[in-house]
């Protein structure tokens, strides 16, 4: 193998980048792979203690660490990335996300400065290959096609969807405004968005990958590792809010997301559904053939950052990129919060030194998991940054009681899924083990109240958009012949198909129950 080799391997969704990147990474003594995703950080990680053993394998997010004292691989998602531990191998995944306005600093900055001592892999579209032979000198790039093709099917009805299908959206309202329509259509349907739990996102997912539901509705979290088995990608909105405005998908963007239909050698199907008009003429041609335009700038940010003073920091962190086809991308959520609060007196007075300066950037870091708006959330990092500059760690009376709020599995969809972003934030501190004295045991109530909180996401995800009755029945229809089921009359004419209340005869009337009154309640 040669020394300190830098390879890229791109191409479409279903190409097996991702497994073989795992393959040449436990190859080596040692490794970390980064994930765009909390999620698939997780699930990689179980895959890999699988071949190697769990005290070989480390997992490292913003919320949860995991690292044996033997630990020799580790999966991590790409911001957790340790910078300080040298490895043989190191392969960021979705390496094109470089060129996100939010994140893409993050991954520009693991692109130019993170090596494997013996080889480096990035993985993801071929869209970044020209700007990777530019910035990267002597790297090999290896091209993939797509294992099965990825067809046009046009505009279904929602009533009219195949089973396995997926309907994307880009807000939770159209998700439950949609997934109401398919439980009174088809029964139900499991849910995926973002801003579920990873044990949320997985119990949803069994839901479907067992065929307890046919239809599947999302967002455009499905558009990075979501491996299930869909057929059919139906687009019920091509427009999404980007953080400023609304705007159209590009064909890169809805080729992420069509590319998840399809698995192996199984051909995948995308089109439109509900009120969305068609695709153009263009983007089919785009996604079908897999050709799209090369990016042409990554977002940068510098990383050699100077802690003399908060506004010495600012205009660290403001440098401009030199080569063009590096730019600075929008602020990122912790410059947002260092602005807010450099404007602050009482911070300005406090930081006068590079450590306090730099104590106060740490701070600024929390990500805003809640999304309660900037003024918020600069204050939970505000009280942070105090009680470490004042009592060398967050009093454990404080975070308990910060915790406490959040420990209730009673409430709506919303209110739970609100919960989990404020106990991602608890995890988060937990895991900075300087922040906390007790930092294990606070790590392992975050995580206990975090799966209570999905447990109890799940189960109401499943009250609201499924119908349990019309699901079982139509599971038993499948697999029996329709003159076996038990079918029952009681005295008042109510009918039963093997034990489900499915109408009443009144006279020479035959009523089909679409409601009952259980469901009203």
């Amino acid at each position: 193998m040669n020394h300190k080799r830098v390879r890229a391997l791109l191409g479409p969704t279903n190409t097996g980048k991702t497994h073989y990147a795992l393959e040449r990474m436990l190859a080596y003594p040692s490794g970390i792979i980064g994930f765009p995703l909390r999620l698939l950080a997780k699930e990689n990680y179980v895959r890999m203690s699988q071949r190697k053993g769990c005290e070989h394998i480390a997992l490292i997010t913003g919320e949860e660490k995991i690292i044996p004292p033997k630990a020799k691989w580790y999966s991590c998602t790409v911001e957790a990335m340790p910078t300080h531990i040298p490895v043989d191998f190191i392969a960021i995944d979705e390496i094109q996300l470089c060129a996100d306005p939010h994140r893409g600093h993050i991954f520009t900055h693991r692109l130019l400065h993170r090596r494997g001592n013996e080889e480096t892999l990035f993985l993801g579209a071929e869209t970044i290959g020209p700007i990777l032979k530019r910035l990267i000198s002597g790297i090999e790039i290896e091209t993939r096609p797509r294992l099965s093709s990825l067809l046009f099917s046009g505009y279904n009805k929602l009533t009219k969807l195949p089973p396995r299908s997926a309907v994307i959206a880009f807000s939770a309202n159209e998700v439950y405004a949609l997934a109401e329509l398919i439980k009174r259509q088809h029964g139900g349907c499991a849910i995926i968005m973002g801003r579920l739990s990873p044990k949320t996102r997985n119990a949803q997912m069994q839901l479907y990958q067992n065929k307890e539901v046919n239809y599947l509705v999302a967002t455009d979290a499905v558009g990075m590792g979501l491996n299930m088995d869909v057929n059919h990608i139906a687009f019920a909105n091509l427009a999404k809010f980007d953080g400023y405005h609304y705007r159209n998908l590009n064909s890169s963007e809805a080729a992420q997301i069509a590319g998840r239909a399809g698995r192996g050698f199984k051909n995948g199907f995308f089109g439109t559904t509900g009120n969305c008009t068609t695709f153009s003429t263009q983007i089919i041609q785009d996604i079908e053939t897999h050709q799209f335009n090369s990016l042409k700038q990554l977002f940068w940010r510098n990383h050699l950052l100077d802690f003399t003073s908060p506004a010495q920091l600012f205009n660290s962190l403001t440098q401009k990129p030199l080569p063009t086809y590096l730019k600075a991308g929008a602020p990122a959520s912790d410059l947002q919060c260092l602005i807010y609060l450099i404007q602050d007196p009482e911070i300005i007075q406090l930081c006068n030194s590079s450590q306090k300066t730099k104590l106060l950037w740490e701070n600024c870091q929390i990500p805003d998991f809640k999304k309660i708006g900037l003024e918020q959330h600069a204050k939970i990092c505000k009280k942070t940054f105090l009680f470490l500059l004042q009592y060398g760690c967050i009093p454990e009376p404080w975070f308990q009681h910060h915790m406490h709020h959040l420990n209730c599995d009673q409430g709506d969809i919303d209110t739970l899924m609100q919960r989990l972003s404020g106990i991602r934030i608890c995890s988060y501190i937990a895991t900075k083990n300087n922040w906390l004295k007790n930092a294990i045991y606070w790590q392992k109530q975050t995580k206990e109240v975090e799966n209570n909180l999905s447990d109890a996401l799940h189960e109401q995800l499943m009250n609201r958009f499924i119908n349990q009755r019309v699901t079982m029945l139509f599971k038993n229809l499948k697999n029996h012949n329709k003159s076996e089921l038990y079918t029952f009359f009681s005295q008042s004419g109510d009918i039963f198909i093997e034990g489900h209340l499915i109408g009443k005869v009144t006279g020479f009337t035959f009523k089909i129950f679409k409601h009952y009154p259980e469901d009203e309640k």
